[in-house]
Parts: structure tokens; C-alpha cells; sequence
């Protein structure tokens, strides 16, 4: 753990940008019935993506949510060989939310390089803190947790669009769709809004990221009053979105803020392998 910290501090300081991109990694987005997926659970972005390695105590939750219900996949968690981090089995025609979420860890960052995180990320709850309490001189001390899910079509590649696609799942700070990704049509335009503690979220940086070459996202987008923005996907790739919020908090010797890391990924209508 405290080389992923010292690597993700020094991704930061050389590109303040978003060296704490963590997403689900399936073998591919699209699948028939019955179909096992591996999946790794990847961190950082360019030169700096590796592989996340897991610890069991800091996963608080992994599941799919789909056409046979939720079904809970965190005992599989690390028994998929060592080119997966888990395998699930995708029984039925429709669409899958794969979702996982982390308690939290610790970071320290000095003042200058959380000043330039922070303005990278959109994180203005923590800006106008520090400046209010004439604090920004001090290192940004933040405790952090992570939630990300992928979007699985199932059998029906080319068909009506899944409501499954466009319904929150209740995570903390959620990327919620608005259309089925995989049924854009020739437009190509996915709206999406952002949730926070289970309310729209105005304001918050939105990127658009290809996985096939993510040295830096495609496109970068504020969330408007009612947490909505809309990206133009490209027909073919596979794709993340992320998003990252914050508050202030206070009784913790350690940290002033409490950070949250979300992400979401898909692929396009046709089947798709990274």
C-alpha cells in the first residue's frame, strides 16, 4: 500500500492529473448468455496503470446487479487465476451492473501539489475550504474510498435498450446514464448525471476516457445545475468515465476532507475486447 501511495504521489506532482483512476476491467463488454467474463480491477492511467492489488479488507462490496437479481461476488474475490481478479457468469439475456466499492485509505499530499489535484479534479468543496480557513499552505490531508461499476450486455447485442442501463444502484457518488450506452444510434450523444449521497450533483468534472489510449481523457465536462452533462461517444472503443468529490470533515487527527473516487465503464455496441 505504501508504494501505491508513493506512486501515486509522484504521478501527481510530474502531471497533476488524475493518477487515481480506478475502474473495472472486463475482458469485454459485450458477451452471449452463459458466457464467464474475467475481470481486473485496474488504477492510474498512462504509463502509470497497473493493476490493482487487492486487499479483501479494504472491499466493502462487489456485486452484479442484472436480470436474476443481485447477486453478491465478493467471496470470489482473487479466485480467478492470476489473470483475473474475478469471473463472474453472465446467465441471462440482458444487462449487468458489476460494481465494487472500498473503504478508506490516507493521503498526504504538500500543499502545492493538492492545490493542483484539487483544481485538476473540479474538487471546489476543498479549494474554498482551504482558502476560507486560510489553510492552503498546509498539506491536503484527505481520507479517500473508491466505487466503480462496468455496464455488461448480455445476449442482446444490437437490441431495445436495458432500463437496467439508466437505474443508480446507490452508491455513494454515482455515474447514472441516462440512455443504454450500447443504443446510442448515429447522434452518439450519452447524457449522464452525477449522484452525491443519493442527490444530483451540480458542478462536479465529468472525464471521458478511452481505454484503448488513456494517457489523458477525450473530454472533460462540468455537471450543470441539475448534475447533468452529455459526452459524444465514439462508435467504436471501450470507455471510462470518472468522477471525483469531496467535503470537509472534522474529529480526524489525520485528514480534513473526505474524498470519493467513481468511475464508470462500457464499451460500444459492438462486441468489444481491451
Amino acid at each position: 500500500m505504501r508504494f501505491i501511495f508513493a506512486k501515486l504521489s509522484l504521478a501527481l506532482l510530474a502531471t497533476s492529473a488524475t493518477a487515481h483512476d480506478f475502474w473495472l476491467q472486463p475482458d469485454r463488454f459485450v458477451t452471449d448468455a452463459g458466457q464467464t467474463i474475467p475481470f481486473t480491477i485496474q488504477v492510474g492511467h498512462g504509463d502509470d496503470r497497473e493493476r490493482w492489488a487487492i486487499d479483501p479488507d479494504r472491499i466493502l462490496m462487489m456485486k452484479t446487479v442484472g436480470p436474476d437479481g443481485t447477486v453478491d461476488l465478493q467471496s470470489e474475490l482473487g479466485k480467478a487465476g492470476n489473470e483475473a481478479d474475478i469471473a463472474p457468469v453472465f446467465s441471462t439475456n440482458g444487462m449487468y451492473v458489476v460494481a465494487i466499492e472500498t473503504n478508506h485509505a490516507v493521503s498526504d499530499l504538500p500543499a502545492e501539489q493538492f492545490t493542483n489535484y484539487a483544481k485538476t479534479e473540479g474538487l471546489t468543496p476543498a479549494l474554498n475550504h482551504r482558502i476560507k480557513n486560510t489553510t492552503t499552505a498546509n498539506n491536503g490531508r484527505e481520507i479517500y474510498s473508491r466505487r466503480a461499476k462496468s455496464l455488461i450486455r448480455v445476449g442482446t447485442n444490437g437490441g431495445p435498450a436495458d432500463p437496467r442501463a439508466t437505474r443508480a444502484i446507490g452508491l455513494t457518488l454515482e455515474i447514472v446514464p441516462e440512455r443504454d450506452p450500447y443504443v446510442l444510434g448515429k447522434a452518439r450523444n450519452l447524457p449522464v448525471h452525477v449522484l452525491y449521497e443519493g442527490k444530483r450533483l451540480a458542478g462536479a468534472t465529468v472525464k471521458l476516457t478511452n481505454l484503448e489510449s488513456d494517457e489523458k481523457p477525450i473530454s472533460v465536462m462540468k455537471t450543470d445545475k441539475s448534475g447533468r452533462t452529455t459526452f459524444r461517444i465514439p462508435e467504436n472503443g471501450t470507455w471510462l468515465m470518472n468522477v471525483v468529490w469531496t467535503k470537509p470533515i472534522s474529529g480526524r487527527p489525520n485528514a480534513d476532507f473526505d474524498t470519493i473516487f467513481s468511475s464508470l465503464t462500457f464499451g460500444s455496441a459492438s462486441r468489444t475486447k481491451n
